[in-house]
Protein backbone atom coordinates (compact mmCIF):
# COMPACT_ATOMS: atom_id res chain seq x y z
CA UNK A 1 0.00 0.00 0.00
CA UNK A 2 2.59 2.64 0.32
CA UNK A 3 2.99 2.67 -3.27
CA UNK A 4 -0.36 4.17 -3.49
CA UNK A 5 0.42 6.82 -0.55
CA UNK A 6 3.37 7.43 -2.69
CA UNK A 7 1.19 8.12 -5.65
CA UNK A 8 -1.25 10.55 -3.67
CA UNK A 9 1.65 12.41 -2.41
CA UNK A 10 2.67 12.94 -5.84
CA UNK A 11 -0.58 13.92 -7.06
CA UNK A 12 -1.87 17.98 -7.11
CA UNK A 13 -5.31 18.01 -6.02
CA UNK A 14 -7.52 20.51 -7.61
CA UNK A 15 -7.67 23.76 -6.07
CA UNK A 16 -10.70 24.58 -3.76
CA UNK A 17 -12.54 27.48 -2.46
CA UNK A 18 -9.89 28.59 0.52
CA UNK A 19 -8.95 31.49 -0.91
CA UNK A 20 -12.41 33.11 -0.89
CA UNK A 21 -13.00 31.77 2.35
CA UNK A 22 -9.70 33.97 3.64
CA UNK A 23 -11.16 36.76 1.56
CA UNK A 24 -14.79 36.98 2.54
CA UNK A 25 -13.19 37.11 6.15
CA UNK A 26 -10.98 39.65 5.79
CA UNK A 27 -13.68 41.86 3.95
CA UNK A 28 -16.03 41.24 6.65
CA UNK A 29 -13.04 42.32 9.59
CA UNK A 30 -12.23 44.98 7.59
CA UNK A 31 -15.81 46.38 6.70
CA UNK A 32 -17.01 45.59 10.62
CA UNK A 33 -13.94 47.55 12.09
CA UNK A 34 -15.10 50.54 9.84
CA UNK A 35 -17.96 50.53 11.03
CA UNK A 36 -16.98 50.43 15.02
CA UNK A 37 -14.71 53.68 14.17
CA UNK A 38 -17.08 55.86 11.65
CA UNK A 39 -20.61 53.78 11.37
CA UNK A 40 -22.26 57.01 9.56
CA UNK A 41 -19.62 56.76 6.20
CA UNK A 42 -19.04 53.31 6.16
CA UNK A 43 -21.46 52.77 2.82
CA UNK A 44 -20.20 55.73 1.16
CA UNK A 45 -16.57 54.55 1.96
CA UNK A 46 -17.23 50.69 0.79
CA UNK A 47 -19.02 52.31 -2.37
CA UNK A 48 -16.02 54.61 -3.39
CA UNK A 49 -13.58 51.91 -3.25
CA UNK A 50 -16.09 49.47 -4.83
CA UNK A 51 -16.24 51.95 -8.03
CA UNK A 52 -12.38 52.53 -8.38
CA UNK A 53 -11.94 48.79 -8.33
CA UNK A 54 -14.50 48.13 -10.95
CA UNK A 55 -13.84 51.21 -13.27
CA UNK A 56 -9.93 50.16 -13.66
CA UNK A 57 -11.10 46.70 -15.03
CA UNK A 58 -14.02 48.67 -17.07
CA UNK A 59 -11.49 50.72 -18.78
CA UNK A 60 -8.64 48.61 -19.10
CA UNK A 61 -11.54 45.75 -20.95
CA UNK A 62 -12.21 49.65 -23.24
CA UNK A 63 -7.96 49.53 -24.14
CA UNK A 64 -9.02 45.42 -25.18
CA UNK A 65 -11.99 46.56 -27.05
CA UNK A 66 -10.08 48.50 -29.75
CA UNK A 67 -7.60 45.98 -30.22
CA UNK A 68 -10.01 43.37 -30.72
CA UNK A 69 -12.91 45.09 -32.85
CA UNK A 70 -9.98 46.77 -35.28
CA UNK A 71 -8.08 43.89 -35.88
CA UNK A 72 -9.43 40.42 -34.58
CA UNK A 73 -13.33 40.59 -35.04
CA UNK A 74 -13.57 38.57 -38.13
CA UNK A 75 -10.86 36.14 -37.51
CA UNK A 76 -11.26 35.25 -34.04
CA UNK A 77 -15.00 36.23 -33.75
CA UNK A 78 -16.46 35.11 -37.14
CA UNK A 79 -18.35 38.22 -37.45
CA UNK A 80 -20.36 37.65 -33.93
CA UNK A 81 -21.92 40.02 -32.35
CA UNK A 82 -20.43 43.15 -30.26
CA UNK A 83 -22.29 43.13 -27.32
CA UNK A 84 -22.81 38.72 -26.64
CA UNK A 85 -18.82 37.80 -27.57
CA UNK A 86 -16.45 40.46 -27.88
CA UNK A 87 -17.56 42.36 -25.21
CA UNK A 88 -17.28 39.55 -22.78
CA UNK A 89 -14.21 38.35 -23.62
CA UNK A 90 -12.57 41.71 -23.32
CA UNK A 91 -13.79 41.74 -19.24
CA UNK A 92 -16.56 43.84 -20.10
CA UNK A 93 -19.52 41.48 -18.69
CA UNK A 94 -22.26 42.16 -17.11
CA UNK A 95 -21.13 41.39 -13.57
CA UNK A 96 -18.61 43.88 -13.79
CA UNK A 97 -20.76 46.55 -15.36
CA UNK A 98 -23.39 45.41 -12.67
CA UNK A 99 -21.32 46.12 -9.75
CA UNK A 100 -20.11 49.65 -11.44
CA UNK A 101 -23.57 50.46 -11.23
CA UNK A 102 -24.50 49.38 -8.16
CA UNK A 103 -21.53 50.92 -6.48
CA UNK A 104 -22.29 54.40 -8.40
CA UNK A 105 -25.73 54.21 -6.74
CA UNK A 106 -24.79 53.27 -3.18
CA UNK A 107 -22.36 56.15 -3.37
CA UNK A 108 -25.52 58.86 -4.23
CA UNK A 109 -27.57 57.64 -1.72
CA UNK A 110 -24.46 58.07 0.85
CA UNK A 111 -24.04 61.43 -0.05
CA UNK A 112 -20.26 62.75 0.71
CA UNK A 113 -18.15 59.89 1.97
CA UNK A 114 -15.31 62.53 2.38
CA UNK A 115 -14.61 65.32 4.04
CA UNK A 116 -13.88 67.36 0.94
CA UNK A 117 -15.15 66.63 -2.02
CA UNK A 118 -12.55 67.31 -4.21
CA UNK A 119 -10.21 65.04 -3.24
CA UNK A 120 -13.22 62.36 -4.71
CA UNK A 121 -13.28 63.86 -7.59
CA UNK A 122 -9.45 63.43 -8.19
CA UNK A 123 -9.00 60.15 -6.59
CA UNK A 124 -11.49 58.16 -8.43
CA UNK A 125 -10.52 59.26 -12.32
CA UNK A 126 -6.22 58.82 -11.10
CA UNK A 127 -7.10 55.07 -9.22
CA UNK A 128 -9.24 53.76 -12.48
CA UNK A 129 -6.37 55.26 -15.10
CA UNK A 130 -3.26 54.06 -13.21
CA UNK A 131 -5.29 50.85 -12.84
CA UNK A 132 -5.66 50.03 -16.31
CA UNK A 133 -2.33 51.47 -17.03
CA UNK A 134 -0.52 48.80 -14.62
CA UNK A 135 -2.68 46.27 -15.88
CA UNK A 136 -1.68 46.55 -19.73
CA UNK A 137 2.02 46.71 -18.39
CA UNK A 138 1.87 43.26 -16.57
CA UNK A 139 2.24 44.55 -13.09
CA UNK A 140 -1.55 43.98 -12.33
CA UNK A 141 -1.33 40.83 -14.08
CA UNK A 142 -2.92 37.16 -13.61
CA UNK A 143 -0.40 34.94 -11.06
CA UNK A 144 0.50 31.98 -12.02
CA UNK A 145 -1.73 30.48 -9.52
CA UNK A 146 -4.75 32.00 -10.85
CA UNK A 147 -3.60 31.22 -14.48
CA UNK A 148 -3.34 27.42 -13.72
CA UNK A 149 -6.35 27.87 -11.57
CA UNK A 150 -8.38 28.91 -14.83
CA UNK A 151 -6.57 26.38 -16.85
CA UNK A 152 -7.22 23.91 -14.76
CA UNK A 153 -10.92 24.92 -14.44
CA UNK A 154 -11.66 25.71 -17.59
CA UNK A 155 -9.73 22.35 -19.10
CA UNK A 156 -7.15 24.51 -21.23
CA UNK A 157 -4.05 22.33 -20.54
CA UNK A 158 -1.73 20.46 -22.54
CA UNK A 159 -2.49 17.65 -20.06
CA UNK A 160 -6.19 17.71 -20.51
CA UNK A 161 -6.21 17.68 -24.13
CA UNK A 162 -3.49 14.78 -24.16
CA UNK A 163 -5.34 12.53 -21.79
CA UNK A 164 -8.66 13.18 -23.56
CA UNK A 165 -7.11 12.29 -26.98
CA UNK A 166 -5.46 9.06 -25.28
CA UNK A 167 -9.04 8.13 -24.51
CA UNK A 168 -10.98 8.44 -27.27
CA UNK A 169 -8.17 7.77 -30.04
CA UNK A 170 -7.28 4.69 -27.93
CA UNK A 171 -8.28 3.52 -24.50
CA UNK A 172 -11.97 3.39 -25.44
CA UNK A 173 -11.66 1.04 -28.41
CA UNK A 174 -9.01 -1.47 -26.77
CA UNK A 175 -9.57 -1.91 -23.68
CA UNK A 176 -13.74 -3.25 -24.50
CA UNK A 177 -11.70 -5.91 -26.34
CA UNK A 178 -8.90 -6.92 -23.54
CA UNK A 179 -10.60 -9.41 -21.78
CA UNK A 180 -11.64 -11.40 -25.16
CA UNK A 181 -8.04 -10.85 -26.66
CA UNK A 182 -6.34 -12.16 -23.16
CA UNK A 183 -8.65 -15.23 -23.51
CA UNK A 184 -7.76 -15.78 -26.84
CA UNK A 185 -4.43 -15.53 -26.34
CA UNK A 186 -4.44 -17.98 -23.25
CA UNK A 187 -6.31 -20.43 -25.79
CA UNK A 188 -3.20 -20.55 -27.98
CA UNK A 189 -0.51 -20.69 -25.50
CA UNK A 190 -1.30 -23.33 -23.01
CA UNK A 191 1.65 -22.91 -20.97
CA UNK A 192 0.76 -19.56 -19.96
CA UNK A 193 -2.75 -19.87 -19.03
CA UNK A 194 -2.26 -20.72 -15.41
CA UNK A 195 -0.21 -17.38 -14.88
CA UNK A 196 -2.80 -15.16 -15.69
CA UNK A 197 -5.21 -14.40 -12.70
CA UNK A 198 -7.94 -11.95 -12.45
CA UNK A 199 -6.21 -9.23 -10.92
CA UNK A 200 -3.67 -9.26 -14.21
CA UNK A 201 -6.34 -9.03 -16.94
CA UNK A 202 -5.66 -5.76 -17.21
CA UNK A 203 -3.44 -3.46 -19.02
CA UNK A 204 -1.03 -1.53 -17.24
CA UNK A 205 0.01 2.06 -18.09
CA UNK A 206 2.69 3.63 -16.89
CA UNK A 207 3.33 7.15 -16.59
CA UNK A 208 6.86 8.21 -15.57
CA UNK A 209 7.23 11.55 -14.39
CA UNK A 210 10.65 12.19 -16.08
CA UNK A 211 8.89 11.09 -19.33
CA UNK A 212 12.05 8.61 -19.81
CA UNK A 213 10.04 6.08 -22.17
CA UNK A 214 11.75 3.03 -23.59
CA UNK A 215 10.57 1.65 -26.27
CA UNK A 216 11.44 -1.79 -25.25
CA UNK A 217 11.22 -2.56 -21.29
CA UNK A 218 13.98 -5.20 -21.46
CA UNK A 219 16.12 -2.68 -22.31
CA UNK A 220 15.16 -0.60 -19.16
CA UNK A 221 15.13 -3.74 -16.60
CA UNK A 222 16.71 -7.01 -17.59
CA UNK A 223 14.12 -8.46 -15.27
CA UNK A 224 11.79 -8.13 -18.51
CA UNK A 225 10.95 -10.66 -21.13
CA UNK A 226 9.17 -9.95 -24.20
CA UNK A 227 6.47 -12.74 -24.99
CA UNK A 228 4.55 -12.28 -27.56
CA UNK A 229 1.71 -10.30 -29.00
CA UNK A 230 -2.12 -10.49 -28.18
CA UNK A 231 -4.15 -10.69 -31.16
CA UNK A 232 -4.20 -8.05 -32.97
CA UNK A 233 -7.71 -5.39 -32.74
CA UNK A 234 -8.90 -4.55 -36.40
CA UNK A 235 -10.97 -1.23 -36.50
CA UNK A 236 -11.93 0.80 -39.08
CA UNK A 237 -10.91 4.09 -38.31
CA UNK A 238 -10.89 7.95 -39.63
CA UNK A 239 -10.91 6.84 -43.34
CA UNK A 240 -7.82 3.85 -42.46
CA UNK A 241 -9.54 0.45 -43.28
CA UNK A 242 -8.23 -2.22 -41.03
CA UNK A 243 -5.89 -0.25 -38.65
CA UNK A 244 -4.29 -2.29 -36.77
CA UNK A 245 -4.34 -1.85 -32.43
CA UNK A 246 -2.06 -4.19 -30.52
CA UNK A 247 -0.60 -4.85 -27.33
CA UNK A 248 2.58 -6.29 -25.89
CA UNK A 249 2.46 -9.40 -23.44
CA UNK A 250 5.89 -9.32 -20.93
CA UNK A 251 7.16 -11.56 -18.44
CA UNK A 252 8.34 -10.16 -15.52
CA UNK A 253 10.98 -12.01 -13.05
CA UNK A 254 10.39 -12.01 -9.64
CA UNK A 255 13.39 -12.25 -7.11
CA UNK A 256 12.66 -16.11 -7.02
CA UNK A 257 13.26 -16.20 -11.18
CA UNK A 258 9.94 -17.08 -11.51
CA UNK A 259 8.19 -15.57 -14.12
CA UNK A 260 4.39 -13.04 -14.11
CA UNK A 261 2.58 -12.35 -16.92
CA UNK A 262 1.00 -9.22 -17.83
CA UNK A 263 0.22 -6.62 -20.27
CA UNK A 264 2.15 -3.32 -20.16
CA UNK A 265 2.81 -0.56 -22.21
CA UNK A 266 4.09 3.30 -21.93
CA UNK A 267 1.55 6.06 -22.06
CA UNK A 268 2.49 7.36 -26.07
CA UNK A 269 0.76 10.88 -25.09
CA UNK A 270 3.94 11.72 -23.03
CA UNK A 271 6.34 11.12 -25.80
CA UNK A 272 4.47 14.36 -26.82
CA UNK A 273 5.22 15.99 -23.53
CA UNK A 274 8.68 15.34 -23.92
CA UNK A 275 9.35 16.27 -27.50
CA UNK A 276 7.83 19.79 -26.45
CA UNK A 277 10.15 20.40 -23.10
CA UNK A 278 12.99 19.84 -25.83
CA UNK A 279 11.78 22.43 -28.32
CA UNK A 280 12.66 26.07 -27.47
CA UNK A 281 9.75 27.51 -29.38
CA UNK A 282 7.09 25.57 -27.24
CA UNK A 283 7.91 27.38 -24.60
CA UNK A 284 7.60 24.23 -22.10
CA UNK A 285 10.45 24.03 -19.79
CA UNK A 286 11.21 21.13 -17.28
CA UNK A 287 9.11 22.20 -14.46
CA UNK A 288 5.80 22.67 -16.77
CA UNK A 289 6.74 19.30 -18.54
CA UNK A 290 6.37 17.45 -14.74
CA UNK A 291 3.24 19.30 -13.90
CA UNK A 292 1.68 18.32 -16.62
CA UNK A 293 2.58 14.89 -16.54
CA UNK A 294 0.74 15.08 -13.19
CA UNK A 295 -2.54 16.56 -14.87
CA UNK A 296 -2.46 13.99 -17.34
CA UNK A 297 -2.45 11.43 -14.62
CA UNK A 298 -4.90 12.60 -12.62
CA UNK A 299 -7.01 13.89 -15.54
CA UNK A 300 -6.91 10.48 -17.21
CA UNK A 301 -7.46 8.41 -13.63
CA UNK A 302 -10.93 10.61 -13.34
CA UNK A 303 -11.97 9.93 -17.05
CA UNK A 304 -11.40 6.29 -16.95
CA UNK A 305 -13.24 5.85 -14.05
CA UNK A 306 -16.19 7.26 -15.15
CA UNK A 307 -16.10 5.51 -18.50
CA UNK A 308 -18.43 2.45 -18.01
CA UNK A 309 -16.91 0.67 -21.04
CA UNK A 310 -12.71 1.10 -19.81
CA UNK A 311 -14.11 0.69 -16.18
CA UNK A 312 -12.02 -2.00 -14.28
CA UNK A 313 -9.67 -2.93 -17.55
CA UNK A 314 -6.79 -0.94 -16.64
CA UNK A 315 -4.27 0.11 -14.24
CA UNK A 316 -2.46 3.34 -13.75
CA UNK A 317 1.43 3.32 -12.65
CA UNK A 318 2.79 6.53 -12.09
CA UNK A 319 7.06 6.04 -11.77
CA UNK A 320 8.60 8.23 -9.82
CA UNK A 321 11.98 9.61 -11.04
CA UNK A 322 13.31 8.85 -7.04
CA UNK A 323 15.08 5.63 -7.45
CA UNK A 324 16.87 5.91 -11.13
CA UNK A 325 19.45 3.86 -9.69
CA UNK A 326 17.81 0.85 -9.26
CA UNK A 327 18.22 -0.99 -12.35
CA UNK A 328 14.93 -3.22 -11.45
CA UNK A 329 12.92 -0.48 -10.03
CA UNK A 330 10.44 -0.88 -12.57
CA UNK A 331 9.81 -4.70 -12.66
CA UNK A 332 9.68 -4.12 -8.83
CA UNK A 333 6.40 -1.68 -9.06
CA UNK A 334 5.18 -3.90 -11.56
CA UNK A 335 5.07 -7.36 -9.51
CA UNK A 336 3.90 -4.76 -6.20
CA UNK A 337 1.23 -3.61 -8.68
CA UNK A 338 0.31 -7.18 -9.84
CA UNK A 339 0.49 -8.67 -6.09
CA UNK A 340 -1.91 -6.10 -5.35
CA UNK A 341 -4.86 -6.90 -7.68
CA UNK A 342 -4.95 -10.14 -6.42
CA UNK A 343 -5.11 -9.30 -3.19
CA UNK A 344 -7.06 -6.85 -2.79
CA UNK A 345 -9.53 -7.33 -5.43
CA UNK A 346 -9.87 -11.26 -4.63
CA UNK A 347 -8.87 -11.89 -1.49
CA UNK A 348 -9.77 -9.43 0.69
CA UNK A 349 -11.82 -11.83 3.13
CA UNK A 350 -10.92 -15.61 3.48
CA UNK A 351 -13.16 -18.20 1.49
CA UNK A 352 -15.99 -19.41 3.35
CA UNK A 353 -15.48 -22.43 5.75
CA UNK A 354 -18.02 -25.30 5.72
CA UNK A 355 -18.30 -26.81 9.29
CA UNK A 356 -17.64 -30.53 9.52
CA UNK A 357 -18.35 -32.33 12.64
CA UNK A 358 -15.83 -34.27 14.48
CA UNK A 359 -17.81 -37.08 14.64
CA UNK A 360 -18.97 -37.98 11.07
CA UNK A 361 -15.82 -37.94 9.57
CA UNK A 362 -15.30 -41.40 8.87
CA UNK A 363 -18.96 -41.88 7.31
CA UNK A 364 -19.18 -41.79 3.27
CA UNK A 365 -21.78 -39.65 3.30
CA UNK A 366 -20.32 -36.36 2.85
CA UNK A 367 -21.03 -34.08 0.44
CA UNK A 368 -18.15 -33.94 -2.95
CA UNK A 369 -17.33 -30.21 -1.95
CA UNK A 370 -16.84 -30.77 1.87
CA UNK A 371 -13.03 -30.44 2.77
CA UNK A 372 -10.67 -33.70 2.56
CA UNK A 373 -10.95 -35.37 6.08
CA UNK A 374 -7.34 -34.63 6.83
CA UNK A 375 -4.68 -33.29 9.77
CA UNK A 376 -5.72 -29.68 8.25
CA UNK A 377 -9.61 -30.44 7.22
CA UNK A 378 -10.45 -27.12 7.98
CA UNK A 379 -8.22 -25.42 5.35
CA UNK A 380 -11.18 -24.68 2.62
CA UNK A 381 -10.08 -25.94 -1.16
CA UNK A 382 -10.54 -23.00 -3.55
CA UNK A 383 -13.38 -23.39 -6.07
CA UNK A 384 -12.90 -25.78 -8.58
CA UNK A 385 -15.05 -23.89 -11.39
CA UNK A 386 -16.59 -20.22 -11.81
CA UNK A 387 -19.70 -19.67 -9.46
CA UNK A 388 -22.86 -19.66 -11.73
CA UNK A 389 -26.45 -19.12 -11.33
CA UNK A 390 -28.80 -21.98 -10.69
CA UNK A 391 -32.72 -21.63 -11.39
CA UNK A 392 -34.98 -23.83 -9.84
CA UNK A 393 -37.77 -25.51 -12.60
CA UNK A 394 -40.01 -25.74 -9.73
CA UNK A 395 -44.04 -23.99 -10.07
CA UNK A 396 -43.86 -21.38 -7.45
CA UNK A 397 -45.82 -22.89 -4.00
CA UNK A 398 -48.59 -20.66 -2.46
CA UNK A 399 -47.58 -19.07 0.51
CA UNK A 400 -48.93 -21.10 3.95
CA UNK A 401 -50.67 -19.61 7.18
CA UNK A 402 -49.07 -19.82 10.15
CA UNK A 403 -49.35 -22.81 11.94
CA UNK A 404 -49.02 -23.31 15.19
CA UNK A 405 -46.22 -26.36 16.41
CA UNK A 406 -45.63 -25.53 20.08
CA UNK A 407 -44.91 -28.70 21.74
CA UNK A 408 -46.43 -28.75 25.88
CA UNK A 409 -44.90 -31.27 27.30
CA UNK A 410 -46.43 -31.70 31.25
CA UNK A 411 -43.90 -33.33 32.90
CA UNK A 412 -44.43 -35.30 36.38
CA UNK A 413 -42.71 -34.86 39.26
Amino acid sequence: MQCLHDQDALIPRPRGTLPKVCAVALAAITIGGIMFLSPERVFGWVAMVILIMTLGPLLHGLCLLAEEVLYHSNTRYRGAGLLSHVMPACGLGGRTLLAAGLAGLLLYLAGQPLPHKEHFQILLPLASVLYALFKALGVLGPSEVEVSDICEGRKMNVAHGLAWSFYVGYLRLVLPRLEDSIATFCSTHQASRSSWGRGTRKLLILIPLNTNISHKLEDEDDNFRFYDNLPDNVIDRAGVRERVYKHSVYRVLDEHGKAHECVVEYATPLLTLYSMSQESSAGFGEPERRQQVLLFYRTLQDILEHSLECRNRFKLVLLSDEHEDDPHFLSKVILRHLQQQETEEFCLTPPPQQEVAHPFRTTSSAPPSAPPMSGDWHRPEPLSREPTLMFSLERPQPLKGPVENTDHYHGTT
